[in-house]
């Protein structure tokens, strides 16, 4: 199983040279396997998405977390929507409202995109998930509902030999008391448990989260805590603030090295970045 990040931005992209090196698109993941591909998230950095030259697999999947506008801004730049030849599932968090193919809708569409989804050339197919379980090619994926405002989900994404858990945007530590040390109270445990490979929100420092409480992302300090509670291998902290330079970024990281000693690796995501899991 090959990942790869294509964008580990939170909130809104941030072009510049004080973001080049851990990146400025929204949240944008492709995971591989045996000719398939999953596209996690359709931030900006999915205009950078294409298919390999002589793929023999026409299918494309695109696993939505939910449908604020730094996780779908990209899909309007997919390429593969354009390509009639092409066959792209998307898979999004169901509402209680309104569809999926109607919310996604009210963003391609005018006056906020030229081009309709019904008028996009390829084969499209949408599928609503919550608390899912579903193959896709070597793929086992399992979605569940976590805290974050709107309908959300994480995956957990079993290839044949590796696990990547894909949680973005998440506040497992939202409540009186935190954290909870009872890790079967803790939200999206079930998708953490024991994976090889974590992207997860990690967007404030323990001093600017007091200041976010509610808002539906993580300190880094809780993301280290769940993970260690999870028993994760690998950890990538993601969905950085907009407002933090590579510079502060890196700071930051240091003194989290000084102060949280864990036994797993753990570092900061960065665009670009290819990870193979055995």
């Amino acid at each position: 199983m090959k990942v790869t990040l294509r964008g580990v931005r939170g909130s809104i992209p941030t072009s510049g040279p004080d973001t080049a090196y851990y990146g400025g698109n929204t949240s944008c993941a492709v995971v591989q396997e045996d000719n398939w591909t999953l596209v996690l998230d359709g931030g900006s950095g999915m205009q950078k998405f294409r298919l390999e030259n002589g793929s023999a697999n026409k299918r494309i999947d695109i696993l939505l977390t939910h449908l604020h506008l730094d996780h779908i801004q990209g899909l309007g730049f997919f390429a593969p929507f354009f390509d009639p030849s092409l066959e792209v599932h998307i898979w999004g968090p169901t509402s209680a409202t309104h569809s999926l193919h109607s919310r996604l809708s009210r963003y391609l569409s005018p006056p906020l995109f030229p081009v309709l989804i019904r008028d996009l050339p390829c084969k499209l197919v949408m599928h609503e998930i919550d608390y899912s379980s579903f193959e896709i090619g070597p793929f086992s994926v399992h979605s569940r509902n976590i805290i974050h405002p709107g309908p959300t989900v994480g995956f957990r994404i079993k290839g044949k030999n590796s696990v990547f858990t894909y949680i973005p945007d998440h506040e497992p530590a939202l409540g009186l008391t935190g954290l909870a040390e009872d890790r079967k109270w803790i939200s999206g445990i079930d998708l953490a448990m024991d994976a090889d490979l974590m992207l997860h929100d990690a967007q404030y420092t323990d001093a600017e989260y007091k200041a976010h409480i509610g808002w539906g992302h993580s300190s880094m300090e809780d993301t280290t805590k769940f993970a260690s509670i999870a028993g994760v291998k690998h950890l990538l902290l993601a969905h950085h603030d907009p407002a933090h330079t590579d510079a502060q970024l890196s700071k930051i990281y240091a003194g989290l090295r000084k102060k949280l000693d864990y036994p797993f690796k753990y570092e900061m995501a960065a665009e670009g970045m290819e990870i193979e899991l055995p």
